[in-house]
């Protein structure tokens, strides 16, 4: 009887160990591992992060929605005027600056678009296409600058012949690409592409010497000096370049500009290398930003996860 007593207290007392080891100040689960608990409105994922994220692909997904807009209404409006469309090569779409943007807009908005819904909806799947794409982006751009770096003789020749030549040859077929070739000339004081200068200009169909254009021999008129317009710098004298392919050097350079586009922005680029270094380096920064952002979001949303499976 003494025995049955003893055991029956023993079993209370057990009883009553295990009651106190399973309040609410840690205790062990069923597998007999302690297990650690936490507030009821405990989350992994910070707030932070969590916005930082939406406020800054919302700003790029409504920069993406802006270009494709533009670039749609670009393309309405050649298609509304008969302007014809050239898509034979990469370099039409290149050159076609409508449907450059619509690209371009279109992969800003989808990628943003994700990265925006991703940290709202605390979608893992959808932060992990952002951060793959962004790494994608920032990939292909080292890779770009180190093939610039470690063969600079093949990447000038590309420049130089290959992408001259379908730049010149293209300098007719769109408006907007003709009108952004002649700002560059004009802003840059250059007048051709590559170290041929003016003389890339006879492998146009129009400006050719052969062509029976009035224009033959010429150049555009953005390659001409401010002294060619009468004075008035309002007025832009659009045959300033004619007949200028058969003129002297001395001539030519008292009416245009001789040297090449390329050599003019390299030479802006090198007199404002602090200024190009630090725009890359603060573009690359903020790339990894957001790609750390996306990253640390991921694992706060696996660890919140983790946190209410097992509680």
């Amino acid at each position: 009887m003494a025995r049955h007593d003893y055991e029956h207290g023993r079993g209370r007392q057990a009883q009553s160990g295990g009651g106190r080891g399973g309040d609410g100040r840690g205790g062990r689960s069923r597998s007999g591992r302690l297990r650690r608990r936490f507030p009821s409105d405990f989350s992994y994922i910070s707030g932070w992060v969590k916005w930082a994220m939406f406020c800054c692909n919302f700003l790029f997904w409504m920069l993406g929605l802006l270009l494709v807009g533009v670039g749609v209404y670009a393309v309405l409006d050649k298609w509304s005027s008969g302007e014809g469309f050239k898509l034979e090569n990469v370099f039409d779409v290149i050159f076609n600056l409508a449907f450059l943007m619509v690209i371009v807009g279109g992969v800003v908005f989808v990628v943003s678009f994700c990265g925006c819904i991703g940290a709202l909806r605390e979608n893992v799947c959808l932060l992990q296409f952002f951060s793959l794409c962004l790494l994608l982006f920032f990939l292909a751009e080292m890779g770009l600058g180190a093939v610039s770096l470690l063969i600079p003789d093949k990447m000038s020749y590309f420049l130089e012949k290959n992408l001259s030549e379908e730049l010149i040859q293209s300098y007719r077929d769109d408006l907007d690409f003709q009108n952004l070739i002649d700002l560059v000339q004009q802003e840059f004081e250059c007048c051709g592409i590559n170290n041929q200068g003016y003389k890339n200009w006879a492998d146009n169909e129009y400006f050719n010497c052969k062509s029976p254009s009035v224009e033959k021999c010429g150049v555009p008129f953005s390659c001409c000096l401010p002294s060619n317009n009468a004075g008035d710098p309002g007025l832009v004298n659009i045959m300033c370049g004619f007949d200028v392919q058969e003129q002297s050097l001395s001539e030519v350079r008292e009416r245009i500009y001789t040297e090449g586009c390329l050599k003019s922005i390299r030479m802006y680029v090198e007199s404002n290398l602090y200024w190009v270094g630090g725009i890359a380096l603060g573009v690359a920064f903020v790339q990894l930003l957001v790609i750390w952002l996306a990253r640390t979001l991921e694992r706060q949303i696996e660890n919140q996860r983790a946190l209410w499976q097992t509680n």
